[in-house]
């Protein structure tokens, strides 16, 4: 298998006035590509730091990331958001649709920024949008969709790119237990297509569906162990 992502060293330390935190405390990890895994841990662990590491949001103190053998680690803000565009599917908790915007244009919203043509990017929204289950819904906009339904539209704007990873943070955090299933069950779909995911969450329920479960404590990985 070929390696997605590999971290060595990396520490993140924040300014807090005169002090210095350290959240990051020298963490390795590698996954290879077709993983699904959950970043598990208590708040204060450091896995929201990671993740916006991972996702390329933020560069670490120390320490290097090659994500699909780039190395990121040292990367401007302009690269970054180039990697982030092309490399990396975004899922929120909250959504972060465009409220007055149609399914469709909110999903095809990173192709915009690809410098996809207009009608490459209404047939990949369209095919992205079926494939979610939301063929009857891509000229509706958020307000008059439900939260499982917005939050399909967010898996299928994190999809369009056809990204090397998708991070998911707390992705059913706003949905009740049983859109709850059904979310799960399409990124059940999305991995067995063959996509790299990596979910965060603080619900052991959520992390049962990840075939790895990596937790973090203290700013350092505690455990990693691979569901059967």
């Amino acid at each position: 298998m070929s390696l997605v992502i590999k971290i060595k060293g990396i520490i993140r330390n924040f300014p807090l006035g005169n002090e210095l935190v350290k959240v990051l405390k020298g963490i390795d990890l590698e996954i290879e590509r077709g993983e699904y895994v959950a970043l598990m841990g208590p708040s204060g662990s450091g896995k929201s730091t990671l993740m916006n590491l991972l996702g390329c949001l933020d560069t670490p103190t120390a320490g290097t990331y090659e994500l699909n053998g780039k190395d990121v680690s040292n990367m401007s803000q302009d690269e970054l958001a180039e990697i982030r565009n092309k490399e990396i599917g975004f899922v929120f908790q909250t959504f972060n649709l465009l409220p007055r915007t149609t399914a469709l244009d909110n999903v095809a919203l990173p192709m915009v920024y690809a410098g996809a043509t207009k009608e490459e990017r209404k047939n990949r929204a369209e095919k992205v949008l079926t494939d979610v289950g939301l063929a009857d819904r891509m000229d509706h906009k958020p307000s008059q969709l439900s939260g499982g339904q917005r939050q399909r539209v967010a898996v299928g704007r994190a999809l369009v790119n056809k990204p090397s990873i998708i991070l998911a943070d707390e992705p059913t955090g706003n949905l009740d237990s049983k859109t709850s299933l059904e979310i799960m069950g399409l990124f059940d779909d999305i991995h067995k297509k063959g996509n790299t995911v990596i979910i965060v969450t603080h619900e052991e329920d959520i992390a049962k569906y990840a075939h790895r479960v990596i937790r973090l404590v203290d700013g350092m990985v505690s455990s990693d162990i691979r569901n059967q």
